[in-house]
């Protein structure tokens, strides 16, 4: 079985676990589990130029979630941004919708950068223009398969938990999945340009400083999605 496989049986298992216990944190996990499939899909096609530097990206990324998960679950050191993410969505009187957005933010914006940059830090350098150039439409392609996603994400994951959304498919259409869908496709922009600033700095402390601001960004966008 593939590290890929691996990983969504992985999802699979706490999915269960967490609808089993109530624990609302399944509604976050169940939308990357749908969209990591896809991704795999697309991956298995031949969407992208360089099928086996995305794929570990994939992966490398989805380490980035569950170690973060492990420690909060442990009690260890947690990345902030989970640590706020998960107390909120276990604490909070959210929508499903804020659930699912909140943890978007945590895991685009803030782990993205730091996957991205994990895996173009050591080869940047040496790439050509071009090849940078097919780094970055592997990077955008990825929205489209994002918004093909998010229809089945309402209505398998989303929808069955909330009459609120039902209504509004049914009185606007599918707006709420469009803007859902252009709002990560611009934070996946940012997260871009975000990474591309980390790869011109000098130092480990300069990247540091980064990081924060990073976070810093990330940790305030979530008390807004929290306050919506």
């Amino acid at each position: 079985m593939s590290d890929s496989q691996l990983v969504l049986e992985k999802m699979d298992g706490r999915i269960r676990a967490w609808k089993e216990c109530g624990d609302s944190r399944f509604v976050f996990l169940s939308c990357y589990k749908m969209m990591s499939t896809n991704m795999l899909l697309a991956l298995s096609e031949g969407e992208f130029h360089d099928r086996e530097w995305v794929n570990e990206l994939l992966n490398h990324f989805a380490d980035y979630y569950f170690d973060g998960l492990s420690c909060f679950d442990c009690g260890d050191r947690t990345p902030e941004v989970w640590l706020a993410a998960h107390n909120a969505t276990l604490e909070k009187e959210l929508s499903e919708v804020q659930m699912l957005v909140l943890g978007v933010n945590a895991h685009i914006n803030y782990d993205l950068v730091l996957a991205l940059y994990d895996m173009l830090a050591p080869e940047w350098e040496s790439l050509s223009e071009e090849q940078k150039k097919l780094r970055y439409e592997d990077h955008c392609h990825v929205n489209s398969i994002i918004a093909r996603t998010i229809d089945a994400v309402q209505d398998s994951i989303l929808e069955p938990e909330s009459r609120f959304l039902a209504f509004l498919d049914v009185v606007f259409g599918r707006v709420d999945e469009y803007l859902i869908s252009r709002l990560i496709s611009s934070w996946r922009e940012d997260v871009w340009n975000n990474t591309q600033g980390m790869l011109q700095l000098a130092n480990e402390a300069e990247k540091e400083v980064f990081r924060k601001k990073i976070e810093t960004e990330v940790l305030q966008r979530g008390v807004t999605i929290c306050s919506v």
